[in-house]
């Protein structure tokens, strides 16, 4: 069987789902790319440019969330509309934060929306995702004056499911230190430089826990853009000698040791719709240290729930509940769980589901005839 993948945004996560989906698919897939840049016109463009890429026929076209399908079937049609079409969202603009740059509105949500809706099938990353995507499309379509077609949301719900992110996690094995730990417990933050992540939240409490003498050392890395965020100024302005790493690491290899060598994983993201970074890190046996929010509880077993979970304003007295050594955490079911997520599992499932999908679409479209 052979698929057609269209993936407007294709830089960071969007890149290595795609490729790592290629390369352990047992499928036929094609790659069909844009680069990375302009998520605006991605959204409103990418649509036309792979009407006029895509030249052969596939037995099924599975698209990344970041195009306007209806765009893109209509404009298809005549030789590509017997085609089942799948969205696979890993974020959606209904519910993503706009910035003060940004603030434009419904416009992107909307083409999520009707891309929903032209869709055959619609995969969601995490049951947050799903729950909050649907969640937002009442607010959406209320917003409008008359004719809110309230009813094509239950019509996206019956066609929507949930498809976890693939990672390709096994590629840190053979980066795997020994387990003796000496030193200051070294916690990881490893996420994007941005507002939507909530830095300040994180060194704020560092910075407490370091004022009551709490011994710890810290490692910041992950994408920026631009500016290093004013927190992290004042964390190397005032904990400088507390510092292992600050900035984004180049290597893998690197990388990866540092997640094997860390004890905890922090996050305090207000923005997340699955969780690859936490989910690097647990498998390297870091205890998590994660908001009551989000798609976090879906990640943990039920049985650390309390000890890794902290709700709103509770980071730093969970934090050094765990510094103190007060809470005992057995990652092993968790890291099991986690590991689950790993291409080699993950793969034949997204291999099946699509098959599944393309073999129902042409049943149907014989029966038919």
């Amino acid at each position: 069987m052979r698929i057609a993948l269209l993936e407007s945004y294709y830089g960071g996560s969007h890149k290595a789902w795609a490729d790592s989906y290629k390369t352990f698919s047992t499928l036929d897939i094609e790659l069909i790319t844009l680069p990375p840049q302009f998520w605006k016109w991605r959204m409103q463009g990418a649509a036309i440019t792979f009407a006029r890429l895509l030249q052969s026929k596939p037995d099924l076209i599975l698209a990344s969330g970041m195009i306007d399908l209806s765009i893109f079937r209509a404009l298809t049609y005549r030789h590509l509309g017997d085609v089942p079409t799948a969205l696979y969202f890993h974020e959606n603009q209904l519910s993503y934060p706009q910035n003060r740059r940004q603030a434009h509105g419904w416009r992107y949500g909307f083409i999520n929306y009707v891309s929903a809706l032209t869709a055959d099938s619609n995969y969601f990353n995490s049951p947050f995702h799903l729950r909050d995507f649907m969640d937002q499309l009442p607010r959406l379509l209320k917003h409008f004056a008359d004719y809110n077609e309230l009813d094509t949301i239950e019509r996206i719900r019956a066609k929507s499911q949930v498809l976890p992110l693939g990672i390709d996690l096994r590629r840190f094995d053979q980066f795997e230190l020994p387990s003796q730990r000496a030193g200051p417990p070294l916690i990881v933050w490893n996420h994007r430089w941005e507002e939507d992540k909530n830095p300040d939240a994180f060194v704020h409490s560092l910075l407490q826990l370091a004022s009551e003498d709490i011994d710890f050392r810290v490692a910041i890395t992950g994408e920026s853009f631009g500016q290093m965020p004013a927190a992290f100024q004042r964390l190397q302005a005032q904990l400088p000698n507390r510092i292992e790493q600050l900035g984004y690491l180049d290597s893998f290899a690197d990388y990866a040791q540092l997640l094997w060598r860390a004890d905890y994983v922090v996050s305090t993201a207000w923005q997340e719709f699955f969780g690859v970074s936490i989910c690097e890190a647990i498998y390297c046996n870091c205890v998590p240290i994660l908001p009551d929010r989000l798609n976090y509880p879906d990640l943990l077993t039920e049985e650390l729930r309390g000890k890794c979970l902290y709700t709103r304003d509770r980071l730093t007295a969970q934090m050094r509940r765990h510094l103190r050594g007060d809470l005992h955490v057995d990652l092993v079911p968790l890291r099991a769980k986690i590991a689950e997520f790993d291409w080699h599992v993950m793969a034949p499932r997204y291999d099946e589901k699509l098959h599944a999908l393309a073999m129902s679409h042409h049943a149907r479209l014989n029966r038919h005839h």
